[in-house]
């Protein structure tokens, strides 16, 4: 056994085994590579492991070069359903209690799997933070995603090193408690790094590297931008609204204030700003509180 192999005795996940989900939707010019080295970094998870491709309704020719791979769980789907919808796929499916998931392209350091599911000790999730030196995130992504990092440290209340990374090791029956929430599409990863942080599930960052990606990115920078910014308000709203509500009722709160010193120093009256900030302000602030009282019941 190599030196970042995992002792059983030690390691829940190495125990209870662990699923390697990959989803790939026309991945025909990288998925044989990543597969063959996959098959070989399992064997260092001294314990039961399996390695599951979820083939998205490929149209490339993917599926028939999966057909003949030995050694690999596959599903298909018969038409592309979006990356979250085949992580879902994969963990009802899955064998065993832990669920590590990995892209088809070859952009992730899987050598790394090992040292993540070792961190599983101590965690309910083990995330691989793209912040080595050698991570390659294309210039076009970086300012959105450092847009979303920091809406979602503030939503969170605390930071968050990578939001969406793909690579990750995370506990099946964790997942499944939120899979009502979790979306079909690229917004999988960034909902479940939310839904456990705002659940106090333990979280944990290892920095890992990024590797430039064989094929081109599925990632429509400007949609999927919004999509993950809707994502992150939705997910706070469900786990803490009062994270939402506050912020804006006592924003409106404040604006009439400023309003009414304006006018008192011009000698004017009221109006009707003023009041319908106020009230405004009120009812959001009682809505939000309203919210979290029927959240915290529901927990």
């Amino acid at each position: 056994m190599t030196s970042s192999a995992i002792q059983s005795s030690a390691n829940p996940a190495v125990s209870a085994g662990i699923s390697v989900l990959v989803p790939a939707f026309n991945e025909k010019k990288g998925i044989l590579a990543v597969l063959d080295a996959l098959k070989n970094i399992v064997k260092e998870l001294d314990g039961p492991s399996e390695i599951i491709v979820v083939d998205d309704g490929s149209t490339d020719g993917t599926a028939e070069i999966l057909r003949d791979m030995a050694g690999i769980r596959v599903i298909t789907h018969q038409r592309n359903l979006g990356y979250g919808a085949a992580l879902k796929t994969g963990i009802r499916q899955a064998a065993h209690d832990w669920i590590c998931i990995t892209d088809a392209d070859g952009t992730y350091p899987n050598e790394r799997i090992p040292e993540l599911a070792a961190a599983i000790c101590d965690n309910d999730m083990v995330v691989g933070a793209r912040l080595g030196k050698a991570a390659k995130i294309p210039l076009s992504r970086r300012p959105a995603k450092w847009v979303l990092n920091r809406i979602a440290n503030y939503l969170a209340q605390q930071k968050i090193p990578d939001l969406n990374s793909g690579l990750r090791i995370f506990n099946k029956n964790v997942a499944e408690r939120f899979n009502n929430i979790l979306p079909n599409g690229f917004s999988f990863t960034t909902t479940i790094t939310l839904a456990m942080l705002s659940n106090h599930y333990r979280v944990a960052f290892i920095p890992i590297n990024y590797h430039v990606r064989a094929g081109k990115s599925k990632i429509r920078p400007i949609h999927d931008t919004i999509n993950f910014l809707q994502l992150i308000v939705r997910t706070t709203l469900y786990f803490d609204p009062l994270r939402i509500f506050l912020p804006m009722g006592f924003g409106l709160l404040f604006i009439a204030s400023i309003l009414f010193v304006v006018r008192l120093m011009q000698g004017g009256g009221f109006g009707v700003t003023i009041p319908m900030l106020v009230l405004a302000g009120i009812q959001i602030v009682a809505i939000g509180m309203l919210a979290d009282i029927i959240d915290r019941r529901m927990r």
